[in-house]
C-alpha cells in the first residue's frame, strides 16, 4: 500500500385497610327489676406473688453520640486518569546524529525488513563499543503501490567507525511537523495512516513527501502487537 498516498432505571405504595366497628342496640331493660342480692364478702384474699422487678432500661446512644458516626468514611482513591495519546499534535524536530542504513523493502515483507536494517546498525555500534542515544527511527523516502525506500537511523554521540554496505553518518530530519502515536502492530499501521490523513484534510495542512516513524519500544525486544510508534509529519 501507498502509505504516503493514504497520507490524505413505579414505586407501588400499599394503603392500610380500616377497621370500621359497628354499634350494635342496647338491650331494653326491665321496669321492676329485682336488685341482685349482695354478695357474700369473699374470704381474705391471698397477697399476689410481688413481681420480679424488672431493670431500667440501658441508656442508649444516638448514632451521633458514636465516635464512629462523626468522622466521614474516607473516601477511596480516585483511580488515575489515563491521557489520551496526542494526535496532530505540533512538534519540531530537532536534528540529531545518528547511524544510518539505506534501504528498499516490499509491503508484503516490510517489518522484516526493518527489523534486519535495525539489527545491522546495532550490531555495528556493539562492535565500535558505542551505545545509542536515542530511539531508532525510519525514514521514509518514497514509496509505491509494490513497496517502499528508507533509512533506518539510530541516533550516537559518536562517529561509527566500521560502516558497512549502504551505512553513512549523518543527521536525522529537523522541523515543523505534527505528532502522532501509534500502538500494535506494524500491520495494523495502515489504519492509522488513514486517519492522519483524514486530520491533515480535516486541517487543510499540506504535508512533505516523507514521514518518520520513532520506535518508542525497542522493535528488536518487543511483541509486534505491543509496539509503541511516534509518526511525525513534516509540514510544508
Amino acid at each position: 500500500m501507498n502509505r504516503i498516498n493514504t497520507l490524505r432505571a413505579a414505586l407501588v405504595a400499599l394503603l392500610p385497610l380500616a377497621a370500621i366497628a359497628l354499634a350494635s342496640p342496647a338491650p331494653a331493660q326491665s321496669p321492676s327489676a329485682s336488685p341482685a342480692p349482695a354478695a357474700s364478702p369473699s374470704p381474705t384474699p391471698t397477697p399476689a406473688p410481688s413481681a420480679t422487678p424488672v431493670p431500667p432500661p440501658a441508656e442508649t446512644k444516638s448514632p451521633a453520640d458514636s465516635p464512629a458516626a462523626s468522622q466521614s468514611p474516607t473516601p477511596p482513591p480516585a483511580a488515575p486518569v489515563q491521557t489520551a495519546d496526542p494526535f496532530g499534535e505540533p512538534f519540531t524536530l530537532e536534528p540529531k546524529k545518528v547511524a544510518m542504513l539505506k534501504g528498499t523493502a516490499n509491503w508484503d515483507s516490510a517489518f522484516d525488513a526493518l527489523i534486519e536494517a535495525f539489527k545491522q546498525l546495532t550490531a555495528l555500534l556493539d562492535k565500535d563499543g558505542i551505545k545509542a542515544s536515542g530511539n531508532p527511527m525510519i525514514v521514509y523516502t518514497s514509496t509505491d503501490d509494490t513497496g517502499f525506500t528508507f533509512i533506518a537511523e539510530i541516533p550516537v554521540d559518536q562517529d561509527a567507525k566500521n560502516l558497512g554496505k549502504n551505512m553513512s553518518m549523518g543527521n536525522s530530519p529537523d522541523g515543523k511537523a505534527l505528532k502522532f502515536v501509534h500502538r500494535g502492530s506494524y500491520d495494523n499501521m495502515d489504519n492509522t495512516y488513514e486517519a492522519i490523513t483524514n486530520h491533515l484534510d480535516d486541517k487543510k495542512l499540506e504535508a512533505k513527501d516523507t514521514f518518520i516513524e520513532e520506535y518508542i519500544t525497542d522493535p528488536l525486544k518487543t511483541a509486534e502487537d505491543k509496539l509503541v510508534i511516534n509518526v511525525y509529519v513534516p509540514l510544508k
